[in-house]
């Protein structure tokens, strides 16, 4: 089995909360192998995406704590099947030149599919994270189960990756079970509680298939944009709120997608914000859910911004997060109008609380943000879990 297809037969490594575990150096052993050369692929990838040309094997050194040698094994081997390959040479400082090394960005792919409530987007990713292809088609969870796994399976097959597809990642409403794949019960459509997602698309596509919740894909895509490593792996919090067909949260705590101990963190549109207000589709009454999207409903943008920004001050109040992000279909309808009044109403409810202004903004992506993050969820298991940022 090749080094890479071994690396992606692994899970993304996560910590005892449910985050995406952000491992620092290697180990010279033979058993960590793999991780290893996980720790070498995210190096090269970073310094790839970033344009500084390529890294050479002594930094590689340095910057995992492994020894020269295992580098030189690891990067052989890397270069053996195509993944890696010399970009130059470094300018002399007195001895002799030191060649640089980068990914091959077009070696692998992994696709991306978001499956929401009312739409099916796929999109095709490299090693690098950078979108190559996309499609978009109006089905979505409404239709029969046979009928959604058929459509996604030949969205994935049009794609036409051909034999360097890692693998697929699925996002999908929340709740969710993340490490089992199974869906729980989405609001709207009780049909879907206990499928087991995962295992009907891997049996269908004979492929690796890794089930994550909507938002947190799209925060991962976030985090993976995040070129100034702000909320990235070098810390920093931050909260991407989702409003489209419905109305959920992705947190990042400490440079990590966090999940919690049963995967079940971010059902952000089910906190109660009038105990007398409208029956949501979860059962209870007045959930932010329900307001944002009967506001969308009537026309009253605005009223959606102001609630969203309630729900937003709320969060920062509680977990003191850096900084707030939009998405979804909703506010790319009139993003400026949501940015504007979010912000407005964070500043006037945080500003005695938290004693600083907090920044919103508007995800990177357009409405393929969550299909990208979906890809992004086989990458995390190449680049051994890393965040990709």
């Amino acid at each position: 089995m090749h080094l890479l297809s071994q690396q992606c037969c692994q899970r993304a490594s996560t910590g005892d909360n449910g985050g995406v575990n952000r491992g620092i150096s290697g180990a010279n052993l033979p058993a960590l192998r793999h991780h290893n050369a996980a720790l070498v692929l995210d190096l090269l990838r970073a310094a790839t995406r970033h344009g500084t040309g390529g890294i050479s094997r002594p930094e590689l050194a340095e910057r995992t704590g492994l020894t020269p040698q295992a580098v030189s094994k690891i990067t052989a081997r890397l270069r053996a099947e195509g993944l890696a390959e010399e970009s130059g040479r470094q300018a002399s400082t007195g001895g002799k030149p030191r060649t640089e090394l980068r990914l091959v960005r077009r070696a692998r792919y992994a696709a991306g599919v978001h499956l929401d409530r009312d739409e099916l987007t796929v999109v095709l990713a490299d090693l690098s994270g950078e979108r190559v292809r996309a499609r978009t088609s109006r089905l979505g969870l409404g239709r029969p189960a046979e009928e959604v796994l058929e459509a996604v399976a030949r969205e994935v097959r049009a794609l036409d990756a051909g034999p360097g597809l890692l693998g697929v990642g699925v996002a999908a409403p929340g709740p969710l079970d993340h490490a089992s794949g199974v869906l729980h019960r989405v609001t709207g459509f009780p049909d879907w509680d206990g499928f087991p997602l995962r295992e009907a698309l891997e049996e269908r596509l004979g492929l690796r298939v890794v089930v994550d919740k909507d938002t947190n894909a799209a925060a991962l895509a976030v985090l993976g944009g995040d070129a100034d490593g702000a909320g990235g792996r070098d810390g920093g919090s931050f909260a991407y709120l989702h409003l489209g067909t419905g109305l959920g949260a992705g947190l990042v705590l400490d440079g990590g997608i966090f999940r919690g101990e049963r995967t079940g963190a971010g059902e952000f549109g089910h906190q109660v914000v009038q105990l007398d207000g409208p029956v949501c589709g979860c059962g209870n009454r007045g959930c932010i859910e329900a307001m944002c999207l009967a506001a969308v409903e009537r026309g009253d943008t605005a009223g959606a911004a102001y609630l969203l920004g309630v729900g937003a001050a709320n969060l920062v109040s509680l977990l003191d997060i850096d900084r707030v992000v939009l998405g979804g279909r909703t506010v790319l309808a009139d993003e400026a109008l949501f940015g504007r009044e979010v912000a407005a109403v964070l500043t006037e409810r945080t500003r005695r609380s938290v004693g600083r202004t907090v920044p919103v903004s508007v995800a990177p992506g357009g409405t393929r943000v969550v299909a990208d993050g979906a890809a992004l969820l086989v990458l995390a298991s190449v680049f051994g879990g890393a965040v990709l940022g």
